[in-house]
C-alpha cells in the first residue's frame, strides 16, 4: 500500500491532497494507491443523489455501505471489460460493441449478449444503452426459454396437452415469475405437483367400505359431530337421575328459569335455550329424535336421523346405539387423518389419474433443463446492464469517493447535495439529507460551520425527510428556529421547510468583531426583559390579592420596619458611591486626554474586546470542515475537507438587487439625504463635545 509500483498524481483540493485520475489506467489501478490517500473510506447508499443502479452494483455485497474494496472490485472489472477504460472519464451512455474486450472472456461473452439483447429488440445497431437493458421482459418477451429456470405456456410450443398441464400447475402451486414477465412454473413446483397426483390417488386407493358407512358420511359426521358434545351430557344426566332420584331437580330444566325467560319475547332467544339439555332427562332415558327436544337443537338432531340410517324409523335411541354409530365413523375419521396431496383435490379423481397415466412429468423436466441451459447467457445479458451503468457514472462516482473533484469544481453538484433552500433573500446550495437528527448534531458541531436543520415536507407527493443547511455567506441575523424557507430537490420537486434547528457560528470576521457587543447587548435586553417580567409579574399578583381582600379586613401583619432593612439601604448607598466614583474617575480620566488620544483609546478596548473574537472566528474560518457533517451522516471521512471563505461564497449565493439609479431615482435622493443627515450630526456632535471641553465647561 505504499504506492512505489504506480505514479500516481496528487493535487491539493479543498485544503487536502487528493489523487487525480486522469485516465482509465488510474482507475485500473485503484487498489495500489494507499488507503490512507483516500477520501472516503466507505459511504451509506442511501440518501445519495446518484444513478441508484449504479450504487447497487459497487455495493456488491448488499449491506447499503459501499466500501473502498469493493469500490476497487468494480474498478478491476470494468477496466478488464473494456478495450479502451479511458472512455469510463468520458461517461458517455452509448456504449459501441467494439468497445468490449473480447481478449478477455468475459468480455468476448458480453459482447455476444449485447448482440443478443440487440436482436431480441429487433434493433439494427452497432451499440447499446440503458434503455436496451432496463427492460428484462421487453428483452425476453417472446421467447420460450431465458434461463431463469421457469417455463411458461411459451414454453410449451404448439404441444396444446402440455400447455393445459402446465396451466394446471400453474393453477394449484400459484406459479413463479419469468424474466419475460409473465407466471410460470418451476421444477420444484412439477415435482410437488406429481408428488401430490400420486399421494393423493393412492390415499383414494386405500379407501373401502368400512371408511364410506353412510351414503354420504362426510355430512353424516358433520351432523353427528355438531351435536355430540350435547347428547353425551343428557346421557350423563340421565345416569345421575337413575343413580339418585333426588338429583333430578340439580340437572333437569331449571323451571324458574325458563318462567323468567319464558315471559320475554322467544323469537331470537336460540342461543340462550341451547344452553338446557337436548331433551327432558329421565332415569333409563333415550334420545328421543322427533318429539320433546329442546328447540334450539331440534333441527340439529333431524339432521342426523336424515343422514345416519340405523336410526331410521326410530323415535328415540339408547345411549349403546348412539355410541354404536360413533364407533362406525372411526375408520373414516382414521382414513381422513392420513390423507396426502389435498392441493390436488380440487381438479377431482378422475382428473388426478389422468394427468398420472398420460405421464409427461418427463416432458416438462425436458422444458426446464432446455431453459437453464441458457442461464450463463441470460446472466451475461443482465451483466451488460451493469458494464452500461459503470461506464456512464463510475467515473463520476469516484469523483464524488476518491477525489472530491465534483464537490469543488465550480459549478458541480456533489451526491450527497440533496438541492436549494431558499431563505431569508439566499440560495444554499450545499443542504444534505439527514437520516438521525440527534446523531447528526451532535458531531456536525465539529464542522465549525453555521448549520440549519430543516423539516422538508410536500404536500403533493407526501414525502418528507429532514435537511442540514450549511451557511456560508451572508449575515445571520434574520436565521431563527421556526423560520419557513422553501427548498428544491435535485429533481425539481417542491417542499416547504422549517427550521428546527441551529449550529451557530460566525461567517465572516465583521461578524465576529461585532459578535461580543450583540451577545452583551442580547444579554442586556434579557435581563431587562426578565426583570421587567418579573416587576410585572409581581404587580399583577398584588393587585389580585387586593382585589380578593374582604373589604374592611386588616391589614397583614408585620407593617414595614426601617429598622430592619437599615443594613440593606446602608449596603446599596455603599455600592451606588462606589459605583459613582469608579464613574467619576473614568470620565476625568478620559477628558483629560486630547480628542485624538481619547479615540485612540476607544478603538484599543474595541481592539481588546473584539480581537480574540476575530482570532478565533479566523482560523475556524479557515478550517470550517464538510468531513466532519459527512461523518455525521454515516460517511468514513480519511480526509479533511475544507470550505474556505472564496469557495464557501459560491456555496450561498445572496440576492444582488439592481442599483437604486436603474430602479428609482427618488429611492436613490431620500437614501442620498438620510445619509447627509446622520453625518451632519456626528460632525455636529463631535465639535459640540470639542468646544465644551476646549473652554472649560464639559469639566
Amino acid at each position: 500500500m505504499d504506492n512505489k509500483g504506480y505514479n500516481f498524481k496528487f493535487a491539493e483540493t479543498g485544503g487536502s491532497a487528493r489523487v487525480e485520475i486522469r485516465n482509465g489506467e488510474d482507475i485500473a489501478r485503484l487498489g495500489e494507491l494507499d488507503r490512507k490517500m483516500w477520501t472516503v473510506l466507505s459511504a451509506p447508499v442511501k440518501d445519495l443523489e446518484f444513478d441508484r443502479r449504479t450504487l447497487e452494483i459497487i455495493d456488491s455485497n448488499g449491506d447499503g455501505i459501499i466500501h473502498v474494496d469493493e469500490v476497487i472490485a468494480a474498478a478491476q472489472w470494468i477496466t478488464g471489460i473494456l478495450r479502451n477504460p479511458d472512455e469510463l472519464l468520458e461517461g458517455r451512455s452509448e456504449l459501441s460493441l467494439d468497445a468490449f474486450n473480447t481478449d478477455n472472456p468475459e468480455g468476448a461473452t458480453l459482447q455476444k449478449s449485447a448482440r443478443q439483447i440487440l436482436r431480441n429488440l429487433g434493433l439494427e445497431k452497432d451499440s447499446i444503452c440503458q434503455e436496451d437493458t432496463s427492460d428484462n421482459a421487453r428483452i425476453f418477451a417472446g421467447s420460450k426459454f431465458n434461463g431463469d429456470g421457469v417455463i411458461t405456456l411459451i414454453s410449451a410450443g404448439e404441444d396444446e396437452g402440455l400447455q393445459a398441464l402446465v396451466k394446471t400447475i400453474l393453477e394449484i402451486s400459484g406459479g413463479a415469475p419469468d424474466r419475460c414477465g409473465e407466471q410460470g412454473i418451476t421444477q420444484e413446483q412439477i415435482e410437488a405437483f406429481y408428488t401430490a397426483c400420486a399421494d393423493y390417488a393412492a390415499w383414494q386407493a386405500a379407501a373401502g367400505k368400512e371408511t364410506a358407512p353412510y351414503a354420504d358420511t362426510p355430512a353424516a359426521l358433520a351432523a353427528v359431530d355438531a351435536v355430540k358434545a350435547k347428547v353425551e351430557d343428557y346421557f350423563m344426566r340421565c345416569k345421575l337421575i337413575g343413580f339418585d332420584a333426588d338429583a333430578s331437580a340439580a340437572v333437569d330444566v331449571d323451571v324458574e328459569k325458563l318462567k323468567v325467560l319464558g315471559a320475554q319475547d322467544l323469537a331470537g332467544r336460540e342461543e340462550e335455550l341451547s344452553e338446557y339439555p337436548v331433551a327432558r332427562p329421565e332415569a333409563g332415558g333415550k334420545l328421543p329424535l322427533k318429539k320433546g327436544l329442546n328447540p334450539a337443537w331440534a333441527s340439529r338432531i333431524a339432521a342426523v336421523a336424515s343422514l345416519v340410517k340405523d336410526f331410521e324409523g326410530k323415535d328415540s335411541v339408547t345411549e349403546e346405539e348412539w355410541n354404536a354409530v360413533l364407533a362406525k365413523f372411526e375408520p373414516y375419521r382414521a382414513w381422513m387423518a392420513e390423507k396426502k396431496g389435498g392441493e390436488v383435490e380440487p381438479l377431482g379423481l378422475d382428473a388426478v389419474k389422468t394427468v398420472l397415466k398420460d405421464s409427461r412429468k418427463d416432458d416438462l423436466l425436458a422444458l426446464i433443463a432446455s431453459d437453464k441451459a441458457l442461464e450463463q447467457e441470460a446472466i451475461s445479458i443482465e451483466t451488460v446492464d451493469k458494464v452500461l451503468h459503470l461506464y456512464r457514472y463510475f467515473y463520476s462516482f469516484l469523483c464524488n469517493y476518491v477525489s472530491f473533484k465534483e464537490f469543488y469544481v465550480p459549478g458541480g453538484k456533489a451526491m450527497f447535495q440533496a438541492g436549494e433552500l431558499f431563505i431569508d433573500q439566499r440560495r444554499c446550495d450545499l443542504c444534505i439529507k439527514v437520516s438521525d437528527m440527534g446523531k447528526h448534531g451532535d458531531m456536525a458541531g465539529l464542522s465549525w460551520m453555521y448549520i440549519l436543520y430543516l423539516a422538508c415536507t410536500s404536500k403533493t407527493s407526501n414525502k418528507s425527510f429532514d435537511i442540514a443547511a450549511v451557511v456560508t455567506n451572508g449575515e445571520t441575523r434574520g436565521l431563527r428556529v421556526g423560520k419557513n424557507a422553501i427548498f428544491y430537490d435535485r429533481a425539481g420537486e417542491v417542499y416547504d421547510a422549517t427550521v428546527t434547528k441551529i449550529i451557530d457560528n460566525p461567517l465572516s470576521l465583521r461578524q465576529a468583531f461585532w459578535a461580543p457587543y450583540r451577545k452583551f447587548g442580547k444579554w442586556v435586553g434579557g435581563l431587562f426583559t426578565k426583570k421587567a417580567k418579573e416587576k410585572d409579574d409581581k404587580a399583577f399578583a398584588g393587585m389580585t390579592s387586593t382585589a380578593q381582600a374582604a373589604p374592611g379586613a386588616a391589614p397583614a401583619a408585620g407593617g414595614f420596619d426601617i429598622a430592619k432593612y437599615a443594613g440593606i439601604f446602608a449596603a446599596i448607598g455603599l455600592a451606588v458611591g462606589a459605583i459613582g466614583v469608579a464613574l467619576n474617575a473614568l470620565i476625568k480620566g478620559a477628558v483629560s486626554l486630547w480628542p485624538w488620544k481619547l479615540l485612540l483609546v476607544l478603538l484599543a478596548l474595541m481592539l481588546i474586546i473584539s480581537l480574540p473574537s476575530v482570532i478565533l472566528t479566523w482560523i475556524h474560518l479557515r478550517h470550517r470542515d464538510l468531513g466532519a457533517v459527512l461523518n455525521a451522516n454515516g460517511w468514513a471521512m480519511n480526509a479533511a475537507s475544507y470550505v474556505r471563505v472564496k469557495f464557501g461564497k459560491t456555496l450561498t449565493q445572496l440576492a444582488k438587487f439592481p442599483l437604486l439609479s436603474e430602479v428609482d431615482e427618488k429611492a436613490k435622493k431620500a437614501r442620498r439625504r438620510t445619509r447627509t443627515i446622520i453625518i451632519t450630526v456626528l460632525v455636529l456632535l463631535v465639535a459640540a463635545a470639542f468646544c465644551l471641553w476646549y473652554f472649560g465647561i464639559l469639566f
